[in-house]
């Protein structure tokens, strides 16, 4: 209780209130331009957010991703293009809605539904990242690897696109982190006779160049696209008839996307979609969806806001990053040298429930920022592309070379840039990639671990009931969906 207490006491630093302020007027900015989302925001600025406090430099990273999450609706409403991946649904109901005039109207219900899933989602966060923790007292290193092998196996879902190119992008970010010396033997590996390798590929760069680069790359052959837009008067309050028919939606829709977003590996665009698909079938009137359905909006925002809290659980209890942003935020606690886990609640417990009490900040901030200025930041979207994505990439090499001032992290953001947009190309996914990086440093460290307390006696990991629990749940995400679909197409054939 007395972290409790303390994180909220320091929402009174007028310096952590000014970050927090300028860093979601930033994220709703970033949220509202198409081809920048959460996950690009946040990697460009996170050397940025090197040199500032750890609580600052962790706010910063959160509230860009709750408020770039948001404004995605903005760019889906107006001009039938989601700003980022987790509006796509909110362009189905959204545009022709503002088509018919209401502009206005469904940014206000994309404003609400956001604000109340996202404070829902801080409040399970709160509650569950405790208690989470506080079971994960139980893990041992074999634990923890096969917790970490479940959260490798739940790539092959994300990013969309084929399983089988997940699994492949995931294992080749395990690869990358094997380079530099082995902790456990001091052998040097993958270096080629490069000393600045031997602390292995930084995080940083990797995600700069995946995630902004290769979006620089993809962006630079839609030049000749344009939009339609739609005028918008005025940002309307959802009527009481409005509230009436979609709180539901709303509460459903915000239980919804906060499970999701706990799930490792998930997040904000796979909850939206779900959110969306059960707010049709919940509905009365499921023949009006695709057409400008209020219900449709606000299951969508509502499910993609909350997944951000929901996200966070299992990246501050367990270190395992709960969506590509949270990878991200991830990357940034163990810059500052923070250790994501059981501890931090022991440990760290008012910078996490500073970190916590950030977010319910930022979810109330832009409600007023969604009503009262998004006529400004839609405006946004008039900067012209032969200007901004030339901007973005300086950034993104002054963002490189400003964690280490190195040359060579730059030519790491450059070239897994260019990875990165070939990888898109050719239907590979950039988000299993980046996570499989991250993890894999922990997969192989808690391996080394388990062998040493296993006495190298590998076949004795299933023995212990958590860790058995754990690989059983990888099987399962792993075969349990092709297992199932041959024994339902055996009784088909037997029927």
């Amino acid at each position: 209780m007395e972290a409790f207490f303390a994180g909220l006491i320091a929402l009174t630093d007028p310096v952590l209130l000014l970050f927090l302020v300028t860093a979601t007027l930033g994220g709703v900015v970033i949220g509202a331009l198409p081809g920048l989302n959460a996950t690009t925001g946040a990697a460009l600025l996170l050397p940025f957010t090197i040199t500032m406090e750890p609580v600052a430099a962790v706010a910063v990273l959160t509230a860009i991703y709750c408020s770039a999450t948001f404004a995605g609706a903005i760019t889906a409403i107006l001009i039938n293009t989601p700003g980022t991946s987790a509006s796509a649904t909110t362009c189905l109901d959204g545009y022709p809605l503002a088509q018919r005039g209401e502009a206005g109207r469904a940014l206000g219900l994309a404003v609400v539904s956001s604000t109340i899933g996202g404070v829902g989602s801080v409040i399970v966060l709160m509650l569950a990242a405790p208690l989470l923790a506080r079971a994960a007292y139980n893990f041992a290193p074999p634990e923890y690897f096969a917790l970490t092998v479940f959260g490798l196996s739940m790539l092959a879902t994300i990013g969309g696109g084929s399983p089988i190119k997940n699994l492949i992008a995931g294992a080749f970010g395990v690869l990358l982190a094997t380079v530099g010396i082995d902790l456990m033997t001091s052998v040097e590996r993958f270096t080629f006779g490069w000393s600045e390798l031997s602390d292995g590929i930084g995080f940083v760069p990797v995600m700069i160049g995946v995630f902004g680069i290769s979006e620089i790359l993809v962006q630079a052959s839609k030049l000749d696209i344009v939009h339609e837009r739609i005028r918008m008067k005025a940002i309307a309050l959802p009527s009481r008839e409005d509230y009436r028919r979609v709180w539901k939606t709303i509460l459903r829709s915000t239980g919804i996307g906060t499970f999701i977003g706990i799930l490792p590996a998930e997040g904000a665009t796979v909850a939206s979609m779900i959110g969306y698909n059960e707010a049709r079938r919940w509905s009365k009137t499921p023949e009006e969806f695709g057409k400008g359905a209020i219900e449709g909006i606000a299951g969508s925002e509502a499910a993609n806001n909350s997944a951000t809290g929901g996200a966070m659980v299992p990246t501050l209890a367990l270190g395992i990053p709960g969506s590509p942003t949270a990878a991200v935020i991830l990357v940034g606690l163990v810059v500052h040298g923070l250790r994501p886990g059981p501890t931090m609640f022991t440990e760290q417990a008012n910078f996490a429930f500073s970190i916590f009490w950030s977010m319910m900040f930022v979810n109330l901030l832009f409600l007023a920022v969604g009503l009262f200025g998004a006529r400004i930041f839609a405006r946004v979207t008039l900067v012209p592309v032969r200007v901004l994505w030339p901007c973005v990439f300086i950034f993104s090499v002054v963002g490189a070379y400003a964690l280490d001032q190195s040359m060579l992290d730059v030519w790491v953001a450059l070239i897994a840039g260019i990875a990165g947009f070939f990888m898109r190309r050719y239907g590979f996914s950039v988000v299993p990639l980046a996570i499989g990086l991250i993890l894999g440093g922990m997969l192989e460290q808690r391996l080394g671990q388990s062998m040493v307390m296993l006495d190298e006696k590998w076949w004795l990991l299933p023995t212990r009931p958590l860790t058995l629990f754990f690989l059983l749940l990888t099987a399962l995400a792993l075969f349990g969906r092709p297992v199932g679909q041959f024994i339902a197409a055996r009784m088909t054939r037997q029927g």
